[in-house]
């Protein structure tokens, strides 16, 4: 049996997939300004290239979910409008570095992910006609998790050149002493 959302719990979905929008327009936009500071790298530059065209796509999802909703157009809080504000500005100015940059777009990023987890995950509490209409933002939200692993690695290697003007150890002998700091840190939180 399809149970049917009041107007209140529907109108609260519509309006987190709205923030989820803004947040999604904001990246590709982010994406696009970062990229021309990015092309002396072309494995870096290649794969903000492709997450521009992934975002794009996955704006047009959000669009088709959010219209499912049938509530004309919800807009996203204030406070996601004045956050976009804010970080248009920030990423418009030379006060930030790259590396810096490109960790608020991570952030932003993972706040994607949480929203579109969010959403998911009310969708399967509330009934099954708000579980179908956001059927299509599984792939969004995995597109965007997958993302944002990605973008660790960029930070790493960003980071790291902004520090030391080299690139990171990438060897398998790196990572395997990254992944013992991990356990030691693990081990010695537990044994504080």
């Amino acid at each position: 049996m399809v149970v049917a959302l009041d107007d209140t719990k529907r109108s609260a979905i519509a309006r987190e997939l709205a923030d989820l929008k803004a947040l999604q327009e904001l990246l590709i936009a982010n994406e696009q300004k970062l990229t021309p500071a990015l092309s002396s790298d072309s494995e870096i530059s290649d794969r903000f290239n492709d997450f521009i065209k992934d975002d794009q796509q996955d704006l047009a999802v959000i669009d088709g979910v959010l219209s499912k909703f049938g509530d004309g157009s919800p807009q996203p809080r204030d406070s996601i409008k004045q956050y976009v504000d804010q970080v248009n500005g920030l990423m418009g100015t030379d006060q930030l570095t790259l590396y810096q940059k490109v960790s608020i777009h991570e952030r932003i990023k993972h706040q994607a992910v949480m929203t579109g987890l969010i959403v998911h995950k009310a969708a399967q509490v509330v009934g099954d006609d708000v579980k179908e209409a956001i059927g299509p933002l599984n792939q969004v939200n995995f597109k965007n998790r997958a993302h944002q692993e990605q973008l660790k690695g960029v930070l790493e290697v960003l980071g790291t050149r902004e520090l030391t003007g080299l690139d990171p150890d990438q060897g398998v002998w790196a990572r395997t002493q990254d992944a013992v700091a991990a356990l030691r840190g693990v081990f010695d939180g537990l044994t504080s």
